[in-house]
């Protein structure tokens, strides 16, 4: 099975490090042309920069912009006014107990980790259709089914990326387009490893075997009882964006180690 997206573009949102960087990485590596997106202007500048050599095939675009406010959205499509390929993938966590997460906690996630991808979805969705081929993914995650009691905020925010994406892939029914979500669980990313920062420093232990440690006692329904790597989130993805997936669509795809106990 070999994928080849020459002549596509793909944007993915977030993707100057961890998931997203894999994700855009896979994708350019597949020869499309792909768009770098974060909120830093030398940050983006930097991973675009590295990525061109690490094996991209296509071009590669930096873009900068806070996905947080329709502002920072409708900047981005007015650089980028089309792509092929839109990987939602701009999303922020913070563990954080329900009576202490405030309105500006619960606001902050749902304006980074929803309206985002709604803004960006209304934005890119049309000029899909148009040439009837596309395909949007929403980088969601298990806690969308399994929400977790630390950070009842954020699972709430990739329940309704999981329910938006359904509904898109309603809405494009009988087109070329195909929308999905895709569920990873625990994942071993810059921002995970900052979370277990301090209880790496504490046993000394590889970080590998501290987020093995961290799965095994806050999901301990997780079947292959590790952290997952960014690269395996990222096969699936590049999957899903390529022509090979034409058939699925509406799906909520896990790369969850088995995590969701559910058949």
């Amino acid at each position: 099975m070999q994928i080849d997206l020459t002549g596509k573009t793909a944007l993915v949102t977030g993707s100057t490090e961890g998931i997203g960087y894999a994700i855009v990485r896979q994708l350019a590596r597949a020869g499309a042309d792909v768009v770098v997106n974060g909120r830093s202007e030398e940050k983006t500048a930097n991973a675009a920069e590295r990525l061109k050599g690490e094996g991209a095939r296509g071009s590669v675009t930096a873009v900068a912009a806070d996905l947080a406010t329709a502002k920072g959205c409708d900047a981005l499509f007015a650089k980028v006014p089309h792509v092929d390929i839109l990987i939602n993938n701009a999303g922020i966590f913070q563990p954080l107990d329900f009576f202490d997460a405030d309105d500006e906690v619960w606001d902050r996630h749902w304006q980074v980790n929803v309206m985002s991808a709604v803004r960006l979805s209304r934005a890119y969705l049309p000029g899909m259709q148009k040439i009837d081929w596309g395909r949007v993914i929403f980088i969601a995650s298990e806690s969308g089914f399994n929400i977790p009691v630390e950070m009842i905020h954020y699972g709430v925010s990739k329940t309704a990326d999981i329910a938006v994406a359904r509904g898109l892939a309603k809405r494009m029914a009988g087109t070329g387009v195909t929308v999905n979500s895709v569920l990873p669980g625990p994942t071993l990313s810059e921002g995970v490893e900052a979370m277990l920062a301090d209880e790496r420093a504490k046993t000394g232990k590889p970080i590998e075997e501290v987020a093995a440690d961290f799965v095994k006692k806050h999901r301990g329904s997780s079947i292959i009882q590790r952290a997952a790597s960014v690269e395996e989130v990222a096969n699936l993805v590049t999957y899903l964006a390529s022509p090979l997936a034409s058939a699925t669509t509406g799906a909520s795809m896990r790369v969850d180690g088995g995590l969701i106990d559910t058949l």
